[in-house]
């Protein structure tokens, strides 16, 4: 192996049961503090060279959380923040974000919205329409079910940069694949979408997936957004609902072990460097 590799999509939180209730009993394995003391050991038992730290609440106190942590640990690479697109002096704050070069992007939970289209608002889109000029990428949380709404988004942004998180959480558990599988084909000429093969474990059954249960899902984003466009994450600490760190990788490892060493560089870490524009 003659690449690095990042991880692009890794969170970590200090646990608040009041803020963090999303966390559900089921889930009681996350209910602690994850912290980079948590993940350096990890990180290089399984040579990952650095990562994206991305948000877990949607708050500016979120932001200012995750920036102090990139300060400290060189291993941050890049950082997905939060912002309110229907604040007044939106610019000003896009200004203000633009003198943390960590800084590279902005997410909303909008898998949770209850107006599944509300990333179509006139004041969402405003705020899509801004990010570029202030060279800001955007993570797209989403369902299967918004996946159209999402692809009418990006597609009135041809220059602004998008990723969707976690393959749009197809229910794998549940094989729901055909209907996913066609949303997401709608995808394939927009050169500015790139898609995170994240997050997989935790939609599949978590005491017995295997393998194989996301062989075809990956098989779809492989074929509809190509080699260039797609990276690798592990969604830790939530993947450990399902799997260790080291079983998220190897799914990866195993998938793309027949790619050329210039695919699996790009995959690994060449198509992150891009998106977030690394240094």
């Amino acid at each position: 192996m003659n690449y690095s590799i990042i991880d692009s999509h890794q969170h970590f939180w200090k646990f608040d049961p009041q803020r963090d209730n999303w966390i559900t009993d089921e889930m009681i394995v996350l209910r602690n503090d994850y912290l980079p003391v948590d993940i350096e050991p990890v990180f290089k038992q399984n040579h990952i060279n650095g990562s994206i730290l991305v948000q877990a609440d949607p708050s500016e106190n979120e932001n200012r959380f995750l920036l102090s942590l990139a300060v400290q640990h060189s291993f941050i690479k890049g950082v997905v923040g939060w912002i309110d697109f229907n604040t007044e002096g939106l610019e000003e704050r896009l200004t203000d974000y633009q003198q943390y070069g960590v800084l590279k992007g902005f997410r909303h939970l909008l898998q949770g919205d209850r107006q599944r289209d509300s990333m179509l608002n006139p004041g969402f889109q405003k705020g899509i329409g801004l990010l570029n000029k202030y060279g800001f990428s955007y993570d797209l949380l989403v369902l299967p079910d918004q996946l159209g709404y999402a692809e009418k988004l990006v597609s009135g942004f041809p220059e602004q940069r998008f990723v969707i998180d976690h393959l749009a959480k197809p229910q794998i558990k549940k094989g729901i694949y055909s209907e996913w599988k066609l949303a997401m084909q709608a995808f394939a000429p927009h050169q500015n979408v790139y898609c995170k093969i994240s997050g997989m474990v935790s939609e599949a059954d978590w005491e017995n997936w295997k393998a194989e249960d996301f062989r075809p899902y990956v098989d779809t984003v492989v074929e509809t957004f190509g080699t260039k466009r797609i990276m690798f994450g592990s969604d830790w600490p939530v993947c450990l609902l399902a799997a260790t760190y080291q079983e998220v990788k190897e799914i990866a490892d195993d998938y793309f072990k027949s790619f050329s060493d210039t695919e699996q560089s790009d995959f690994f870490s060449g198509n992150a460097r891009t998106l977030y524009r690394l240094a």
